[in-house]
Parts: C-alpha cells; sequence; structure tokens
C-alpha cells in the first residue's frame, strides 16, 4: 500500500478492547504500516476527527484522500483492497 495509512483511535492502551485494537490488529495482520494518533478521552475535544469525518466518533482510518469510519467498514475495506491485489 503506497498511500500514507493514519489510523485515528482512543487511549486504550491494549488492541484487545475496544474497535480502534480490532483496526490496529487488522493493519498489523496485513502488514500495512501506519502512523497511530490517539485523540482526547472526550468526543467534544476531538476536533481534528470532526474535521475530517463530520463526527467525532473513532477509529478514523485515512488512506491518502480516503477517511474511513467505523472498524467493521475499515477491516471490509482493507479486505477488499486486499483481494483486488490477488486478482
Amino acid at each position: 500500500m503506497a498511500d500514507p495509512v493514519t489510523l485515528y483511535r482512543c487511549r486504550t492502551p491494549t488492541n484487545r478492547l475496544c474497535p480502534c485494537g480490532r483496526v490496529a490488529r487488522e493493519l498489523h495482520k496485513r502488514g500495512i504500516e501506519f502512523e497511530e494518533r490517539r485523540v482526547a478521552w472526550r468526543r467534544r475535544d476531538r476536533d481534528a476527527i470532526d474535521a475530517l469525518t463530520g463526527q467525532r466518533s473513532v477509529p478514523v482510518l485515512v488512506l491518502g484522500r480516503e477517511v474511513i469510519c467505523d472498524s467493521v467498514r475499515i477491516v471490509e475495506h482493507l479486505r477488499w483492497r486486499d483481494s483486488l491485489t490477488e486478482e
């Protein structure tokens, strides 16, 4: 994946307790290097996320110009991208 990849996620210290961790595990599993940015605990303090998505929820994955929110959609998108490279 040549595009720069950034994962905006919560401050939970482990990858096992939250949807953000699910995305991080999937990125590691696929060997995708990414920058990780931890956001504020309180949604009201997540102005950067609001600017990207119009909402204040994480996780948010930025792939080049693509911005994808919701862990299920992000994982599906990563699997879809991999399926394209296998063909």
